[in-house]
């Protein structure tokens, strides 16, 4: 609106009617005239001093009025506090004189200037418009309903405006411009068309028309009036009000038109224009143009921020969202979204497609629990719903397919009538949870689910596995009674000889033979494994084992000759333990009398594997050999040997005997008295220490000093008193107790076997006895209490297991730095692969809880180079490495490690691996890395609920630094409705709080 006029237009008009007096001369009218003067020239506070002059002389009735009006109006313009009050006073006390009009005009203009836009109506209508030109009339009219349409009367407002309209002033396109506002306002939309298209002549208005008459043909859906008056008026006129605002409403009109080529192009437009913010329904739409011309990422753009509220514009923007992902080749966003979509049930039409959706994608992408649980949410809800045939064939394969099994066994258990389909998915689901319970050696559970995986034999394949397995827990519990049958159930099979059930049995079934003393048929059994795993690619091998096993077999049978071809082989094949392949073709040349190839085959052993774990039983083998060859030398070099090199060995009592042996036939008796004394003072309870005993009285007499024998003759008789049947019987009812768990009452067996008998030669073994039952009572500190005597009293056959349980006890305490000495130990004194392993594992757990990350990767390596002598050995041991790795600052190495595990292990330390990995990506700012390495591997963890909801916790975190809030908040909502793990939800709860 142009600016409001100068007051001098009006006082100008009045005081030439009244200032040309006769009276001019005179003192009073000079002085008038100066004062009007400085009026005029706007020298107000001048003016007001000179017209207070003036007002104080005697003036004639016209001149007083006009001296009042001017001093009020200077007042007015000095912004003095009494100016309105001044004006207001010509108004009421000459409100017949022509000066009133004129205060109410002046008055009206400046309280509208001031905006006080009620009293500003007030004063304009004291205005006689009929007495003032056309101008000024215009003017009254158009402010005062100006002033109504500040205040919200509409009514009013129009009833000004419409007067000014018809006449030809400078208020005229003023007057059709908020006329047509109001009637905008009034929702008189055909009146405001009018109204405004006359305004539009107006080039004050011609930029801001525009807008109004696209928003006025929009509210009246008169869609192809606002396309064609929108596009042309954009692209003729470049300077508009609000342009994009019109880009905005050109696009709904498109979009109401299906036309959503033009749609897009327009809501783009304004997006990258527009100053003001879309509607979520405006968002809605244009998201759906976009996705209807191809353009998905623009759809999910827009989509993703309607779909932040629940309501009916969320849910179905987050469907729309779920396509526009799987359009990108996003499906881990998709499932998201439809995950969303279906949770609400504002539309159930778009909750039913959303639910098969997500299950769809999920069944696809592997999500296999959660596929099952959306489907069973779609059957329950919409029994007849569009999609219930192919939801009821996706079920059993999501069945078959997750790796949640007890929750699969429950849901289909629970189902009352099981298809065939249905009944294979439960003998794979249940044959699965007992591999599961199987590689977390909880067997007797394993057995369970075997059991049940065989009352469905759909699947034969299963059923030789479900057997073989069954064999397997039951060897692991050292049944091998129920082991043999299992394992004969898959051997009486018609099966194909390569059959890989059948191969695993006959290696089974030949270990639980050998374990029962059932030799020749544990030969059976591993001859035919070894015939048949050379023919497989595909198997893991324990040929290596087998091919030893197999030499065992002959040997303990005396089959000598096929015992040493054997052996031989083995050591041709570069068996690993060919140390022992050495070691037993010379106990084998031994007993064939073959005494020079038998210690040429020892020599061997002791120089290609000179740290062998069988250099005691080969030195004192090899030294047994030279005695009966008569080489008494060497022999007793070999014996002396073995007690220096090896103190704490349990062949020690049995090397010094055989030295002393061979002193005496080299007569050499006093290091032969030396050698038999020594037995009987330091190993009173050794099994040989009668034969000590008679050697060393033999070997006194022949030297004349039989006096010396009786101390050793008494001392004797007091560790072996006369009633050995009782003290055998006694001996053996406490290992029976024992062996039967009854621990308890074996302690006291035991403690009082020890009191009757304390130099007993089962003493020591006694001890170990007590200390073992205590360990598997749990009471560990009395278990200690005792290992640790028994490891203090030098040699003996249980020390080495004594040193083994005290680092395992120290360990299970946490006592770390104590067990890893006794650990070492261990290492040394392993005798199989199994003590191997668990002093190896003890060690690298040790140092890692100690910090000493260096050396627990070493002992990892140890570990893993093993292989799997347990179900998680090799996993555990990689996650040890790689956290080791992960504080020596070896981020890449460590990485590479845990990508390891993750191929290759399905255990709840792969769980745990994925999530360090994925936290390796996320600390390292590569949040997109981070959830594909999730996306990825996270499917086959989904039963180790802390590690699987910690890594989609994380994947959360990797949503909201990435900026898509949605995806963030969508995950977090299905980890709460659905984790039952109290850590996991409360690290939810708190990330969505803080969202």
């Amino acid at each position: 609106m142009r600016k409001l006029f100068l007051l001098m237009a009006t006082t100008g008009f009045f005081y030439q009617s009244y200032g040309q007096s006769g009276l001019y001369q005179t003192g009073v009218d000079k002085q008038f005239d100066d004062a009007f003067e400085l009026f005029d020239k706007h020298q107000y506070s001048a003016s007001k001093q000179a017209f207070e002059i003036v007002k104080g002389e005697k003036l004639s009735p016209r001149r007083t009025i006009d001296a009042d009006f001017y001093y009020a109006v200077s007042a007015l313009y000095l912004e003095n506090p009494d100016g309105p009050s001044l004006v207001e006073g010509i108004i009421n006390h000459y409100p017949e004189d022509p000066r009133a009009n004129e205060a109410a005009f002046i008055l009206g203009d400046y309280l509208f200037e001031k905006r006080h836009y009620k009293e500003a109506i007030e004063k304009y209508s004291l205005v006689n418009v009929d007495v003032i030109d056309l101008e000024q009339r215009s003017k009254v009219y158009f402010r005062t309903g100006y002033s109504y349409f500040q205040l919200k009367d509409y009514t009013n407002a129009a009833r000004y405006f419409d007067p000014v309209k018809k006449m030809q002033t400078s208020y005229t396109g003023d007057g059709y411009y908020y006329s047509g506002y109001v009637s905008l306002q009034q929702q008189k939309y055909d009146q405001a068309i009018a109204d405004l298209k006359q305004a539009d002549r107006y080039p004050e208005y011609q930029d801001k028309v525009p807008y109004m008459l696209s928003e006025l043909y929009y509210r009246q859906q008169r869609y192809d009036e606002l396309i064609d008056y929108g596009t042309s008026i954009t692209q003729s006129r470049q300077k508009l009000d609000r342009k994009s605002d019109i880009y905005l409403l050109l696009a709904e009109a498109y979009f109401e038109r299906r036309d959503f080529t033009n749609a897009a192009t327009y809501y783009d437009a304004f997006s990258k224009g527009g100053s003001t913010k879309m509607s979520r329904e405006q968002m809605y739409k244009a998201g759906v143009a976009q996705f209807e011309v191809g353009q998905y990422q623009l759809a999910a753009n827009y989509f993703k921020q309607v779909a932040l509220q629940d309501d009916r514009l969320g849910q179905v923007s987050s469907y729309y969202l779920g396509h526009s992902y799987l359009k990108l080749n996003n499906p881990e966003y998709a499932i998201t979204s439809f995950s969303a979509a279906y949770k609400s049930d504002v539309d159930a039409n778009i909750q039913e497609e959303a639910l098969y959706n997500f299950a769809k994608l999920s069944l696809e992408r592997g999500s296999y629990q959660e596929a099952i649980n959306a489907m069973d949410q779609y059957l329950a809800k919409f029994p007849s719903g569009n999609n219930i045939g192919e939801v009821e064939t996706m079920m059993s394969d999501a069945l078959i397919n997750t790796n949640n099994y007890l929750r699969a066994v429950e849901h289909i258990e629970g189902m009352s009538n099981k298809s065939p389909a249905i009944r294979a998915a439960y003998q794979k689901v249940t044959y699965y949870q007992g591999l599961t319970y199987f590689r977390n050696k909880r067997y007797a559970e394993a057995i369970t689910y075997f059991d049940k995986s065989i009352l469905y034999p759909v699947d034969k394949t299963i059923v030789h596995e479900a057997f073989f397995r069954k064999g397997e827990a039951y060897a692991a519990q050292e049944n091998m009674p129920a082991a043999i049958k299992a394992y004969e159930q898959v051997t009486s099979m018609r099966l194909t000889s390569l059959d890989p059930a059948l191969i695993r049995s006959h290696y089974g079934l030949g270990y639980a033979y050998f374990n029962t003393q059932q030799y020749s048929k544990a030969q059976q059994q591993f001859l035919q494994y070894n015939e048949k795993i050379k023919k497989v690619n595909n198997l893991t091998s324990y040929y290596d084992d087998a091919i030893l096993r197999l030499g065992d077999s002959y040997y303990i049978q005396k089959k000598f000759d096929e015992a040493l071809s054997t052996f031989r082989q083995a050591i041709n094949e570069r068996n690993p333990d060919g140390d022992y392949a050495h070691y037993m073709a010379g106990v084998v040349l031994n007993f064939q009398n073959r005494n020079k190839e038998a210690i040429a085959e020892l020599d061997r052993a002791l120089s290609k594997y000179p740290n062998s774990r069988f250099r005691d039983d080969i030195v004192f083998q090899k030294a047994q050999i030279n005695m009966e060859v008569s080489n008494y030398a060497d022999a007793r070099k070999g014996f002396s040997e073995l007690i220096s090199q090896s103190p704490n060995s349990a062949f020690v009592p049995f090397a010094l005997e055989g030295r002393a042996v061979a002193s005496y036939s080299l007569k050499d008796y006093n290091e032969t008295i030396a050698d038999y004394k020594k037995i009987l003072d330091s190993y009173p309870n050794a099994t040989n220490a009668d034969a000590a005993l008679v050697g060393l009285q033999e070997t006194l007499s022949l030297q004349g000093r039989t006096a010396e024998f009786s101390k050793y003759l008494s001392d004797y008789k007091r560790s072996n008193p006369g009633n050995q049947s009782l003290q055998s019987i006694e001996f053996e009812t406490a290992k029976n107790l024992f062996f039967n768990k009854s621990y308890g009452e074996s302690i006291k067996a035991f403690e009082e076997f020890r009191r009757s008998y304390p130099n007993s030669a089962q003493e020591s073994e006694a001890q170990y006895f007590t200390a073992d039952a205590y360990y598997r009572m749990g009471q560990k500190d009395k278990a200690l209490q005792q290992f640790y005597t028994l490891e203090g009293r030098g040699a003996s056959t249980h020390r080495s297991k004594a040193i083994q349980r005290i680092a395992e006890i120290e360990f299970e305490n946490k006592n770390y730095q104590k067990a890893i000495p006794y650990f070492i130990s261990s290492t040394k004194l392993a005798r199989d692969k199994i003590e191997q392993y668990e002093a190896n594992r003890g060690l690298m757990t040790a140092y890692y809880e100690t910090k000493k990350h260096d050396s627990a990767s070493y002992y990892a390596d140890k570990v893993i180079a093993l292989g799997d002598i347990t179900p998680d050995a090799t996993a555990s041991a990689q996650l040890i490495k790689a956290k080791s790795l992960l504080q020596t600052g070896k981020t890449a190495d460590a990485q590479d490690e845990l990508m390891a595990l993750l191929n290759e292990s399905s255990s709840v330390q792969g769980a745990e691996a994925l999530f360090m990995l994925a936290q390796s990506f996320h600390s390292a700012g590569n949040y997109k890395q981070s959830n594909e390495t999730i996306f990825t591997f996270s499917e086959k963890y989904g039963v180790y609920s802390l590690w699987y909801g910690k890594c989609f916790v994380l994947l959360a975190k990797n949503y909201k630094a990435l900026n898509e809030n949605f995806q963030a908040k969508a995950t977090l909502e299905s980890i709460i409705e659905n984790s039952e793990n109290q850590q996991v939800l409360e690290e939810a709860k708190a990330e969505l709080k803080g969202l």
